[in-house]
């Protein structure tokens, strides 16, 4: 994979429970040579949680892009005008985040700049992590799966036993994702085993 030349934005909403698995993909995707521009939303830049504090994360992401991450309406909705983002890659994306977008609502950066690429006409990439995407979400996910500009990370049940309406992205598919989307596709299968390696 090869992403010379690419600019990625990368938006974090607050699914904290899966940034740990989120980040190292943020990391591949500079590795692999894009220009990631982080974006938070305002839940990741203020709540302190088991799983890290807002500052740490701020931290931590500024660490691998070598950018400060976005955090307002403001500073993301230049995005439409300047045409920068090959590619926005939104993840984790929480239910919240996918019935916000799927009713065209507006109320933070993440959804502003989802809004501004989508308005050229350039991909967004939805990588899932919501405990009701079987449930009340699913009609948000069902009007996301048709709408135009919007791909999706493969996902599936992350624990159907426990939680049986909850679905999650297999992070580590982001990098081949985008790459997918950029092209115009969406990449397959769509619908995996989140707990369990794929089989070539």
């Amino acid at each position: 994979m090869n992403f010379e030349g690419l600019t990625v934005g990368f938006a974090m909403t607050g699914s904290h429970c899966t940034h740990d698995e989120v980040l190292p993909q943020m990391e591949r995707l500079v590795q692999l040579g894009a220009k990631v521009i982080p974006i938070i939303s305002h839940t990741v830049a203020t709540v302190d949680s088991r799983f890290g504090t807002a500052e740490d994360w701020k931290r931590k992401i500024e660490t691998i892009t070598g950018r400060t991450p976005l955090m307002t309406i403001p500073e993301t909705e230049p995005f439409g005008p300047s045409k920068m983002l090959d590619c926005l890659v939104i993840a984790p994306c929480t239910g919240n985040t996918l019935a916000r977008l799927a009713n065209a609502l507006t109320d933070g950066p993440v959804l502003m700049a989802a809004k501004a690429q989508m308005r050229n006409h350039r991909p967004v990439v939805l990588a899932i992590s919501t405990n009701d995407a079987l449930g009340l979400n699913a009609a948000n996910l069902a009007r996301l799966l048709a709408a135009k500009d919007i791909y999706f990370v493969p996902f599936g049940q992350d624990a159907p036993e426990k939680k049986p309406k909850s679905m999650v992205a297999r992070m580590e598919l982001i990098p081949e994702t985008c790459l997918a989307a950029i092209e115009g596709k969406q990449l397959q299968p769509l619908i995996v085993e989140k707990y369990r390696y794929l089989t070539s």
